[in-house]
């Protein structure tokens, strides 16, 4: 990468995203056997508590996905419902019978807050703020140590994965010490893929130099990169990035296809990766271009391997590197607010 480029780059985002591997590791190191949790997993199994209730706002509503499929997957009953949604239009699952895991890296932000005053469920809080009113009203709390970030999430939402997957470790009765060894891998993995961060850049810059439109898509754990990663587009980048399901992607967008657009498709897990590569296949037939993110992806889209349940965190760094590289050609510094807070306190 031309030095002029990654100067360009500098600011709080691009120490956020190099700092992943480290705040990783911190959190790995915190993360403990809580029997308050063991206790939820007990109820959950022997009716005393019905529904597993998923919520947050923004990229920590989208980090939640790997684990409703766990949840699923494992037999217990659980939805996913942005947190305004839930206080405004479905009240009624705030009952005493069900539990609320919810994710907030402030802990803070307006709709938690209205969330907590609710009394009635049981709730469980993952966050990066100790002291905050989630840390310390929830019945039980996973805290994630990232260490402070000053702009559009990166460290927080792996790190929320990361803990996110031990919380389903308990719920679900895995074992502690395979969910500790899954994410052991992560940070080599991620120290891995930042260590090329200069020529990942350098050749998203190439790629979408005169891109209109970029698509993110994926399936089952991916669909967690698919929504952030849209959405990074537009807080990092302020450009109209898009996540979308592939199936969906099929569906109506498909139609829009052709040059100017590039389409990233998560390769994501073994059962996808014939779906996916004939998705890439067929895009380029409208003339956009499109990529395989995973290991069996090129250059910026190839992705060490890691345990498949710790996959879709490792997959959020590549959509970070398309907003470094949207960022610099949108003549923007990546990552710094405009127009919103790090906090949403407004409804």
């Amino acid at each position: 990468m031309p030095e002029f480029i990654y100067e360009r780059l500098q600011g709080a985002y691009l120490r956020d995203i190099l700092n992943q591997p480290e705040a990783m590791r911190d959190t790995i190191a915190g993360l403990e056997h809580t029997p308050a949790l063991d206790a939820v997993r007990d109820a959950l199994r022997g009716g005393r508590r019905r529904r597993i209730v998923l919520t947050g706002m923004g990229g920590s509503y989208q980090v939640l996905h790997p684990l409703q499929i766990r949840l699923t997957e494992s037999g217990l009953d659980s939805i996913l419902v942005e947190t305004s949604e839930l206080l405004y239009s479905m009240p009624a699952l705030l009952g005493p019978e069900n539990v609320v895991v919810t994710v907030s890296q402030s802990g803070s932000s307006a709709e938690i807050v209205r969330l907590l005053d609710r009394p009635g469920p049981l709730y469980i809080g993952v966050s990066n703020t100790p002291g905050s009113p989630l840390a310390t009203r929830a019945a039980a709390v996973i805290l994630t140590r990232a260490g402070e970030e000053a702009g559009v999430s990166c460290k927080t939402a792996v790190t929320s994965m990361a803990a996110l997957d031990w919380l389903g470790a308990h719920l679900t009765g895995a074992g502690l010490d395979t969910a500790r060894s899954e994410l052991d891998a992560l940070p080599p993995a991620m120290q891995q893929y930042l260590s090329g961060l200069k020529s990942h850049v350098a050749a998203l810059v190439d790629r979408l130099a005169g891109a209109r439109a970029v698509f993110i898509a994926g399936r089952g754990g991916s669909m967690a990169g698919v929504g952030l990663g849209g959405m990074l587009q537009k807080e990092a980048a302020h450009f109209h990035g898009e996540g979308l399901g592939s199936a969906a992607l099929r569906h109506g967008p498909f139609e829009m296809l052709g040059p100017g657009c590039f389409v990233m498709v998560f390769e994501g897990a073994a059962q996808f990766h014939d779906l996916h590569r004939s998705l890439v296949r067929d895009v380029l037939e409208t003339g956009a271009d499109a990529a395989l993110c995973g290991p069996g992806g090129e250059g910026p889209f190839a992705l060490p391997a890691v345990p498949e349940a710790v996959r879709p965190v490792l997959e959020l760094l590549a959509p970070q590197m398309i907003s470094l590289a949207l960022a610099y050609l949108g003549g923007r510094e990546p990552g710094r607010f405009e127009r919103i807070t790090k906090v949403t306190t407004t409804e």
